[in-house]
């Protein structure tokens, strides 16, 4: 592993450790930076990067980024798994022709020959990649930024361990064979550590020992393991928190053989400006709830409205995660720096104010073909939600599935309402309370930027805007997920008032029913109704008069 540094930037003398074994910014050098170091995007020139998980979400994003903002940089070298029907080429060109890299097509209609896909499977020994491969990437390979993981909370056990932490450590014996590594990254999450409500940037001691857990399931089969997980994972909400919380430890354990960073980042939603606003390429986490509330489908959730609702654009995320990679390989920290990369602590913003402008959005640029008008409401109470759920949710999908099935159709409304409340079900433990997170190392990370820096790798979230964000999240829903043409919104406007006819229709009936069945036909009733009508009447005549004499 490579130990050089860029001219006057030796710190050793100036660390003190952590007694926790991770750096403080306390432990870091205070001053800022300064003319003789060089900017994030000089330093990346001529590097050659390896990265993980660079078909995913946030992998495209940093991927995209190095190329539009760091132009001089060597090679981007990508582990790329193939699929069933397609090969790894096919993926990589499938990926590079997404809209996300546009700009970056405009600028470097050639920036396809700097992308060097090699095969990988984290699932296997040795991540499956070849001899031939091990020698190119152990000679040439300058970061890594290891952002492949399983994000599926209810992934079972042994395949989320293989995922998160036997591939991590895999990747670690890798990295130790580089010869001119300078710096490796590695994509936690935030609620790695859930079961405290006071999270510090430090690693905290792992719930096993990740070793041991590793030979004991082994042995073990699906059925045996299946059952012990909830006992397992104790106070964690899944099995995606818990081995993270693992694969965090795993990676420290190298600190003294490697330059580590590692980025925990919390609810990953829609770019906030880059490549530009509000692009998303997935249903996960709130996508999907925003998704399904534009759609009339989500008509209640439960969560706690005055609860912070930690979302971090991916651009910020990005932009964190490259100038981390830049300070790690300049400074050389003994010890792993962690970045909580959150805004509940610094710009704070609740779901209830969420649900809001969501809502509002929707109904300004509403999806096509909506089940029913946008409407979707946040309950912390259980059995109100539950009720809302049987009268809101599973009353239409059962009448609706009867009209297809009497049109003879296949029903399927009732299955999509399951396949929601399974989704809205796994978010719930992170909607429905708080954390605080600190951010220390991430404002010391800030000061260390210059001010051409900070702005090409803005990660500055007290900027953010929340009204406008949730406005552009939404549109980018539509526009990059559900691909729909924003020249529709006029007919999908008029889809909303049919939608809203058919409402007051279906409620005027519905009193007519009533009135049929009940009222029409006891004598009690009609009581009842007639006073009720009588003292409405009253209170409009006293109003009346009330203004009149006001007047």
């Amino acid at each position: 592993m490579s130990t050089d540094l860029s001219e006057g930037q030796d710190l050793d003398g100036l660390r003190e450790h952590a007694t926790d074994g991770t750096t403080r910014p306390s432990d870091i050098c205070s001053g800022t930076a300064g003319s003789s170091m060089a900017s994030i995007a000089e330093y990346y020139a001529g590097k050659s990067v390896l990265i993980t998980g660079a078909t995913g979400f946030m992998g495209k994003v940093l991927v995209e980024k190095l190329l539009r903002s760091c132009p001089e940089v060597k090679a981007l070298y990508i582990l790329v798994r193939p699929k069933a029907g397609q090969s790894m080429q096919q993926r990589v060109s499938d990926m590079m022709k997404c809209k996300l890299f546009d700009r970056v097509r405009e600028d470097n209609p050639d920036f396809h020959q700097k992308i060097i896909p090699i095969s990988s499977e984290l699932m296997q020994p040795g991540l499956a990649i070849s001899p031939e491969d091990v020698e190119k990437l152990t000679g040439c390979i300058n970061i890594v930024f290891h952002c492949a993981a399983t994000i599926r909370f209810d992934e079972p056990l042994k395949h989320a361990l293989q995922l998160n932490v036997i591939a991590t450590q895999q990747l670690l014996s890798l990295a130790q064979q580089m010869h001119h590594l300078e710096a490796f990254i590695h994509i936690s999450t935030a609620y790695a550590n859930c079961n405290r409500k006071h999270i510090d940037e430090v690693i905290y001691p792992p719930p096993v020992e990740p070793k041991k857990l590793i030979e004991s399931l082994e042995w073990m089969d699906d059925g045996i393991v299946r059952d012990i997980t909830p006992r397992l994972i104790g106070d964690r909400p899944n099995t995606y928190t818990y081995t993270k919380a693992l694969a965090e430890y795993v990676v420290q354990q190298e600190q003294d053989k490697l330059n580590i960073g590692i980025i925990r980042p919390s609810i990953v939603g829609a770019s906030w400006q880059e490549p530009f606003s509000g692009w998303i390429d997935n249903f996960n986490g709130p996508s999907g709830v925003f998704i399904a509330a534009g759609k009339g489908i989500l008509r209640t959730m439960r969560a706690n409205n005055d609860a912070v609702a930690d979302l971090i654009p991916v651009d910020v995320v990005i932009n964190l995660t490259l100038a981390a990679g830049w300070y790690t390989a300049v400074h050389r920290p003994k010890t792993a720096l962690v970045y909580n990369c959150t805004t509940g602590g610094i710009n704070p913003f609740h779901w209830g104010e969420i649900e809001h402008h969501v809502m509002s959005s929707f109904k300004r640029n509403p999806l096509e073909q909506a089940f029913r008008r946008p409407n979707a409401n946040i309950t912390s109470n259980y059995l109100i939600n539950q009720y809302w759920i049987l009268v809101s949710h599973k009353f239409p999908a059962l009448i609706y599935d009867l009209f297809l099935r009497l049109s003879g159709q296949k029903p399927q409304m009732m299955r999509i309402f399951n396949r929601l409340h399974k989704a809205i079900g796994l978010l719930e433990y992170f909607s429905s309370q708080d954390w605080e997170w600190n951010s220390e190392n991430m404002s010391m990370l800030m000061s260390q930027l210059t001010p051409e820096d900070k702005k090409t790798f803005n990660f500055d979230v007290r900027q953010l805007n929340w009204p406008e964000y949730i406005e552009n999240y939404c549109i980018g829903t539509k526009k990059y997920v559900l691909n729909e043409d924003m020249s529709d919104i006029p007919a999908a406007r008029q889809h909303l008032r049919k939608l809203r006819n058919i409402r007051y229709t279906f409620n005027t009936l519905l009193v007519i029913f009533i009135w049929r069945v009940f009222i029409a036909r006891s004598q009690m009733a009609r009581n009842i109704w007639y006073f009720v009508v009588s003292l409405c009447f009253k209170f409009l005549s006293y109003f009346r008069a009330s203004s009149t004499l006001t007047n």
